[in-house]
C-alpha cells in the first residue's frame, strides 16, 4: 500500500479505536461525520464520502458495520484488479474484516490493524487461508503477468493439485503452498515473455533497465521493440535511465509515462547508453543490447529504483484553502501525501498536517517567502518531491508568486529542470463570500491594504479607481498593529464614491475554529471591528441583503447591471 488509508468513523464512540488504528499508518487521517466527531477531516454524508475516497484509489478503513460499507461502495465496483483496499472494523476494535482489494494488500492491512487491536483478522480469502499468502499479489519488485491466468492457477491448487517453482521466489519460502518437483503446475519467476498457459503462474521480476543514449529520444514503441528482441516482458522493465543533463526532456518523460515506469537520471561523464548502465547498476547485470540509442541491462534480482540515480525533482505549491480540511482540494492532499519535504509558515504547516515520520517538515517565519522558495528549489534540484504550503489560494497574495520570483532570479540551472506545479485552493475572499451568500456575484477586485511590498500611494490610486468603477472590493491584510490607520484611510476614500448604506461583509477566520461573520454597512463600519484575520468585502451600488441564511440575511450582488 503506497497511500495512507482514510480511517472513517460515524460517531464519537469509534474515535478511540480509530486513533489506535491510526498508529499503524503515520500520515493517515481520521474522517468524522460533521457535528458528531472531532476528527482530522469532516464529511457530511457517508455514502458520497466513501465513494469519493474509493474513486481516488484511497485505502479505506471504516469503523462501522460491514453491510454499511458494502452498500456505500457497491455502485463503484467494477474492476477487481484496480480496486483499493477496503476494510470494516468494529467500533470497539473487536473485529477486522477485509472486504475489497485482495490484489492491493487488503489482507496485509487487516493483519497490521488486528495486531494493534490484539484480535484475529477475519480473512476469508480461500487462497490466503490455505497457503498463508496471496499468490496473485506478489511483493514489491515483482509483477503478476495475468490475473486471469492466476485465478485458474489458484483454483487448481485449491482443488488439491501441487506446484513447482522455477526461478527465484524467496517470499514463498515460508508459506504453505503445496510443492512437488513433478507437479503439472508451475510457478515461473522470469523476466522473459511467456505465453499464457493454464498450468503456469508467471511472475515477472522488475529487473531490466533501459538506458538511453545521449543523442537519442526513443519512443515507447522503440523501447518495447528492444525488449521483444530479447524476449523480455514489458512488466520486467523497472525504469528508464538517462544522463542528468537531460532532465525535463518531454520525449523521455512521455516514453516513461506510456511504459508506466519511472525515469531516473545519473551524473556521468560517459556518453554511451551501456556506460550509463555500468555507472548506475550496483548489482551484477548483463548488457543484453548495446546500441547508441538504447542499452538494456538485466540484473539478477529486482532493482531498487530508489537507489538508481535520482528522479526529476518536483515542487508543488499547495493551496490549503481557508483552514478546514474539507475545503482543501483533493489534489492538494495528494501532493502533501506524496511529498518527501514540506515547507511553509509554521501555522500553515500545522493546518496541513499531520505528516508521516518519513517526511521532512521545514518551518519558517511568515515573512521569509523568498528564502523558503529558494530552499524548496534547492531540495527539488536534488531530485526530491517538495511541497510548499500556502493558506487560501497560493496565487492570491501568497506563495505561488514568490516561488516563480525565485525561479525568475535563479542562478542554478538545476532549478529550471524541476517539475513545477501549482495546486489552487479556496481563497479567503471566496470562502467568506460563500458563507455570506454571493457578494462577489458580479465584477469585483481584490486588494491588499499592506504597504510592505508596494507604496501606499499605489494602494490609494487603485482604491479610487475600483470605487469609481463600482466594483465590489475584497480587502486582504486590512489592518495590523503596525498599520492601524490604513483601513480608516481606505474607507474614507471608498466613502467618497459609495453611499453609506452600501453593504459590507466581515468574515473572520472563515473555515477555522471560532469563525465569525458580520454583515454591516459602509456608514456604520468601524475599524475596531476588523483585525488582520478579517476579510472585508465592500459591496457595489447593487449589492443587497435579503432575510435568511445562518447569519440572519443573505448578501448578494445581482448578475445584471442597469446601464
Amino acid at each position: 500500500m503506497t497511500a495512507a488509508p482514510a480511517i472513517v468513523v460515524l460517531g464519537q464512540s469509534a474515535l478511540a479505536t480509530a486513533r489506535r488504528v491510526q498508529q499503524c499508518y503515520p500520515g493517515s487521517q481520521v474522517h468524522g461525520l460533521r457535528a458528531r466527531v472531532d476528527a482530522d477531516v469532516a464529511y457530511t454524508e457517508l455514502g458520497p464520502h466513501l465513494r469519493d475516497l474509493y474513486g481516488q484509489g484511497t485505502p479505506i478503513v471504516a469503523l462501522c458495520a460491514a453491510g454499511i460499507v458494502i452498500r456505500c461502495v457497491a455502485p463503484m465496483l467494477a474492476n477487481k484488479g484496480v480496486e483499493p483496499p477496503v476494510l470494516a472494523v468494529a467500533e470497539d476494535g473487536s473485529a477486522v474484516v477485509p472486504l475489497l482489494g485482495g490484489l492491493a494488500g487488503v489482507n496485509a492491512i487487516a493483519r497490521d490493524i488486528a495486531r494493534v487491536l490484539e484480535v484475529a483478522p477475519a480473512i476469508t480469502t480461500s487462497g490466503e487461508l490455505r497457503f498463508g499468502t496471496c499468490l496473485l499479489d506478489p511483493p514489491d519488485g515483482y509483477a503478476l503477468a495475468s490475473l486471469a491466468q492466476g485465478k485458474r492457477f489458484v483454483s487448481d491448487l485449491l482443488a488439491g493439485e501441487t506446484a513447482r517453482i522455477e526461478g527465484d521466489a524467496p517470499w514463498l519460502d515460508d508459506v504453505d503452498v503445496p510443492l512437488a518437483s513433478s507437479s503439472r503446475l508451475t510457478i515461473r519467476v522470469t523476466a522473459q515473455e511467456s505465453e499464457e498457459r493454464e498450468d503456469e503462474l508467471v511472475i515477472h521480476p522488475r529487473c531490466v533497465v533501459a538506458a538511453i543514449g545521449d543523442d537519442a529520444s526513443p519512443s515507447a514503441d522503440e523501447i518495447l521493440g528492444a525488449l521483444r528482441e530479447h524476449r523480455l516482458a514489458q512488466l520486467s522493465l523497472a525504469a528508464l535511465l538517462a544522463r542528468a543533463d537531460r532532465i525535463g526532456e518531454r520525449g523521455l518523460e512521455e516514453a516513461a509515462r506510456t511504459l508506466g515506469v519511472p525515469l531516473r537520471f545519473i551524473d556521468a561523464d560517459q556518453s554511451g547508453a551501456a556506460q550509463l548502465l555500468s555507472v548506475a547498476l550496483r548489482v551484477s547485470h548483463d548488457v543484453l543490447l548495446d546500441r547508441s540509442r538504447i542499452a538494456l541491462g538485466l540484473a539478477s534480482t529486482p532493482i531498487d529504483v530508489s537507489a538508481l540515480g535520482r528522479g526529476r525533482g518536483r515542487l508543488t505549491v499547495v493551496g490549503l484553502g481557508p483552514g478546514c480540511a474539507e475545503l482543501m482540494v483533493p489534489a492538494a492532499r495528494t501532493a502533501l501525501s506524496e511529498a518527501s519535504d514540506i515547507l511553509g509558515y509554521e501555522i500553515y504547516l500545522r493546518m496541513a498536517g499531520p505528516f508521516r515520520d518519513d517526511q521532512c517538515v521545514h518551518g519558517s517565519d511568515n515573512r521569509e517567502e523568498l528564502q523558503r522558495s529558494r530552499h524548496a528549489f534547492e531540495l527539488a534540484g536534488e531530485g526530491r518531491n517538495v511541497a510548499v504550503v500556502s493558506s487560501g489560494d497560493p496565487g492570491v497574495f501568497a506563495m505561488a508568486a514568490a516561488v516563480l520570483e525565485a525561479l525568475d532570479t535563479a542562478h542554478d540551472p538545476r532549478w529550471a529542470t524541476v517539475e513545477l506545479r501549482i495546486v489552487p485552493g479556496v481563497s479567503a475572499a471566496m470562502a467568506t463570500a460563500a458563507v455570506a451568500g454571493a457578494p462577489l456575484g458580479h465584477d469585483f477586485c481584490v486588494l491588499s491594504l499592506s504597504d510592505n511590498l508596494k507604496p501606499w500611494s499605489i494602494i490609494e490610486k487603485r482604491l479610487r479607481h475600483a470605487a469609481e468603477a463600482d466594483l465590489v472590493m475584497a480587502f486582504y491584510n486590512p489592518i495590523s498593529r503596525a498599520r492601524p490607520w490604513q483601513l480608516d484611510k481606505a474607507l474614507q476614500i471608498v466613502r467618497e464614491y459609495r453611499k453609506s448604506e452600501t453593504r459590507v461583509v466581515l468574515g473572520r477566520d472563515i473555515g477555522r475554529a471560532g469563525a465569525s461573520l458580520v454583515t454591516t454597512t459602509l456608514g456604520t463600519l468601524r475599524s475596531d471591528q476588523v483585525d488582520m484575520r478579517t476579510m472585508v468585502i465592500v459591496g457595489s451600488s447593487t449589492t443587497r441583503g435579503i432575510p435568511g441564511g445562518p447569519h440572519g440575511e443573505w448578501i448578494y450582488t445581482p448578475r445584471w447591471y442597469e446601464a
